[in-house]
């Protein structure tokens, strides 16, 4: 089985990026500028939060983070993210989520100018993503869509199942797959916990994108031979971090897998600084 190493991807393309944002920078006279909003103590946000700032020092990125109380009003909020709507030295906005209870993450989400938004999680971007036009796309189905590029795994004519249906992996992930170019192109079918014989729907498939939230869910009897399996789930068990595959059990049936950690996880903070050098030369006119 052929592991496809995220991390080791990411980093080949962080030093991608690296020398082009030294370019800019000569060039332009400043770095791409990345504002990040972290609203409260999530354990796990402080964790993605901090791994985001590393990898955007690392790659020459400006990464600035606006740490703020959980108990924050609503308005607040709105107000900082139309602040930095209109700060020129910010290129990109990330909101980090989910928002403590009591906020309005999808109102917040809306304000944020779609040019900064380097998440992909606006309206526009979302549209313009099933309509197949250019925009942000949602950094941890794009990385995905990267890896399968790195590794030259075509999904053209190929039949993918994508397991999960959230707006943050399933829907746009299921979309990039229909899309047209060698590595999309292919016959999508989206299963979720109401989907009538899942294991059935999952052994057809010649790619396999588990985004369902459940530790070791998809189990070898659900997995064809030859199979390419990309696993994007990230659990805290008792046993440690384990995806939504039981990977151990996998590994003698799948082509290829990504492993828990070390696979979709950094390949979506990978994406987050492509894009963020994106709307850099999309705002500077590059």
């Amino acid at each position: 089985m052929q592991i496809l190493n995220g991390k080791e991807t990411a980093l080949t393309i962080r030093e991608e990026l690296k020398v082009e944002i030294d370019a800019l920078k000569l060039k332009h006279g400043r770095a791409p500028g990345l504002a990040v909003i972290l609203v409260g103590e999530d354990p796990a946000s402080q964790v993605y939060v901090r791994n985001k700032e590393i990898a955007c020092e690392k790659a020459g990125i400006v990464s600035s983070a606006h740490r703020i109380d959980a108990g924050v009003a609503q308005q607040d909020l709105e107000d900082l993210i139309l602040k930095l709507n209109a700060d020129d030295s910010v290129d990109g906005i990330l909101l980090q989520l989910p928002l403590p209870k009591g906020l309005d993450s999808q109102r917040c989400l809306e304000l944020i100018d779609p040019e900064k938004d380097v998440d992909g999680f606006h309206p526009m971007n979302v549209g313009k993503l099933m309509l197949g036009l250019p925009g942000f796309r949602s950094c941890t189905p794009a990385g995905i869509m990267t890896l399968l590029e790195r590794y030259n795994l075509p999904t053209t004519g190929k039949k993918a199942v994508v397991v999960g249906r959230s707006n943050i992996v399933g829907k746009p992930l299921a979309m990039m797959l229909m899309q047209y170019g060698d590595f999309a192109n292919a016959t999508v079918t989206v299963c979720h916990s109401r989907t009538d014989n899942l294991a059935e729907e999952v052994k057809g498939a010649d790619f396999v994108f588990a985004a369902i939230g459940l530790p070791k869910f998809i189990t070898r009897d659900m997995v064809k031979e030859g199979a390419v399996v990309i696993d994007v789930g990230i659990n805290r068990t008792d046993e440690g971090l384990v995806g939504d595959c039981d990977y151990a059990a996998l590994e003698s049936v799948a082509s290829a897998m990504t492993p828990v950690p070390g696979g979709v996880g950094p390949m979506t903070i990978a994406q987050l600084l492509i894009n963020t050098v994106q709307a850099f030369k999309e705002h500077v006119g590059d």
